[in-house]
């Protein structure tokens, strides 16, 4: 059974938090971009979700509410810890199996950190649902099913044998984000840029937490093999 020791949590630290740094500064910068020296892209935004405002109707209501809640947090969550699961349960690989729990948990504190520090208004939308308490840029929502999904993604396109399943998983997985992100714009609680910026945060995110679960793996069979020769 691969457990997590000491080294790796410092790797951990070192390829996921310093990075996730970096792309909180990033992430930052393009909000205080947009709601300051580019303040004429918040106004552009401002009309499309006007226009999002006056498409809605009986049909697309109820699928929006849909796709906005698979972006809520407890059920993100939800889905996350099932799947983590699920993964120890069938390969007994921890490092393996947290790489979504890793992937959302960096998404989030990325983005309240973010949220607070960039601070910017709802759109001038009628909103269709209670909006929390943070601020409009990014969006959390994507952000979260974007981490979640993309990490499954991930392992999905590496750990699934079957052609038609991986393919359906890796499509699925690939979709629900963006459903999640059009939902939000839909019912009036996001920008564009703070979609994009959700999505961002989610992609990365999910990179770096797969990738600190690749470069565990190679140190360890690297070590096994030193320890062989020895």
């Amino acid at each position: 059974m691969a457990r997590i020791h000491w080294q790796e949590g410092r790797d951990l630290l070192t390829r996921t938090v310093v990075p996730g740094v970096v792309l909180f500064g990033v992430i930052v910068g393009i909000g205080l971009l947009v709601t300051g020296p580019l303040a004429v892209i918040d106004h552009e935004e401002d009309r499309i979700s006007a226009d999002f405002n006056r498409f809605r109707n009986d049909l697309l209501d109820p699928f929006s509410a849909v796709f906005s809640h698979v972006g809520n947090t407890e059920y993100v969550i939800g889905v996350c810890l099932l799947v983590v699961g699920l993964l120890y349960w069938r390969t007994r690989d921890l490092r393996w199996s947290v790489v979504p729990l890793v992937s959302i948990s960096l998404q989030a504190t990325i983005f309240l950190f973010a949220t607070m520090a960039v601070g910017r208004q709802r759109p001038p939308a009628i909103p269709m649902d209670a909006s929390p308490p943070t601020s409009s840029f990014p969006s959390g929502h994507t952000g979260a099913s974007t981490a979640l999904y993309v990490s499954l993604l991930l392992l999905a396109a590496t750990g699934i044998e079957r052609d038609g399943l991986r393919r359906l998983v890796v499509g699925v997985c690939a979709v629900l984000p963006l459903l999640v992100g059009l939902a939000r714009l839909y019912r009036g609680a996001h920008h564009i840029s703070d979609v994009v910026a959700g999505l961002l945060n989610g992609i990365v995110c999910a990179l770096l937490a797969y990738h600190w679960w690749k470069a565990t793996r190679k140190d360890t069979a690297g070590a096994r093999a030193t320890a062989a020769v020895a």
